[in-house]
């Protein structure tokens, strides 16, 4: 697959999550065959301010490439300049949110907001693409209202502004991730505009991710959730295995969490693992009791004597 002049070897993407697409996570995400990694939506008005927390989002590995880093803002000219201060960063592809749907963001008029005001996300993408040089790629959904679809004609008026691939979440903004995902408003997209289309949502296995292909004709897919606690869903999609043994799964957490704790410190790099090691361990038989106590641990020794014992 090809986005504007990046080429990416295969069509399998680990989407971005807030809380979720670290720098440690995406790197194991590469290493078990995502071909394109996410980051972490990053706000544009958190670069302009210099914002503490902002800092660390913009972190890349060569590890990880190639990647798109993804943007967030409603002022054209904020997101423009934002994105030509950060252009000289390792990132290969720059990703517009435009299908967030947490309040917070909708109510700055942010993230999936902008699908209720197509001028302005037009608007942005244009101001971007003429700013920076890598291609500008957009995150949609469905549409904003409950059952509205407006992403077939959002996303050809985003093509014209200069966008590069569109990916596509198939749930609307009131939908949140409830209900099923409409995979054929992906193939809407996908006949609407010239560019690559990206589908997202639902895709939990192989089987899902080859129907996905074959019902959508998308270029690409896109793992958002099922990733969660399983950056062996790439593996398996490539036909390459996923987990098989619980030991597997053990050594795959504590290198995730040495790899937080190199990142940000042991204070934070362990608290922050404790979402991780409830994904990871879901399902298995005694893990709700495992939480209990990974929510109490503050260091990595403690982890790995907790793990240990659970083995």
């Amino acid at each position: 697959m090809k986005i504007g002049n990046v080429e990416i070897a295969g069509n399998v993407i680990l989407a971005p999550m807030a809380g979720v697409t670290e720098l440690p996570f995406r790197i194991l995400c590469k290493e078990q065959g995502a071909d394109l990694v996410y980051s972490e939506m990053v706000s544009a008005k958190g670069i302009f301010y210099h914002n503490k927390n902002t800092k660390p989002l913009l972190e890349i590995s060569p590890l990880e490439r190639p990647l798109s880093l993804q943007l967030f803002g409603s002022d054209p000219k904020i997101m423009a300049e934002m994105a030509k201060k950060i252009e000289e960063l390792d990132f290969d592809i720059l990703d517009i949110n435009m299908g967030c749907p947490v309040p917070k963001i909708v109510n700055n008029k942010e993230g999936s907001a902008l699908m209720q005001n197509p001028e302005l996300a037009g608007e942005i993408v244009e101001a971007v693409v003429h700013a920076i040089k890598k291609p500008v790629t957009v995150k949609i959904r469905k549409g904003f209202l409950y059952d509205e679809n407006t992403a077939a004609s959002f996303a050809k008026r985003l093509e014209s502004c200069g966008a590069a691939a569109i990916a596509v979440h198939g749930r609307t903004r009131e939908q949140y991730y409830s209900g099923k995902a409409d995979w054929n408003v992906i193939k809407e997209v996908k006949q609407a505009v010239k560019i690559p289309v990206i589908g997202n949502g639902d895709i939990f296995s192989k089987e899902d991710a080859k129907r996905m292909l074959k019902e959508t004709g998308c270029d690409g897919i896109m793992i958002g959730r099922a990733a969660r606690g399983n950056p062996w869903i790439f593996s398996e999609i490539k036909n390459k295995g996923k987990c098989q043994k619980k030991q597997e799964l053990i050594e795959m957490i504590l290198r995730h969490a040495k790899m937080q704790v190199e990142w940000k410190g042991e204070y934070l790099g362990i608290r922050e693992m404790r979402k991780h090691i409830a994904w990871y361990t879901s399902g298995y038989p005694a893990s709700s009791k495992l939480r209990n106590y990974v929510n109490q641990i503050e260091s990595l020794k403690e982890l790995e004597s907790l793990l240990e014992k659970w083995s």
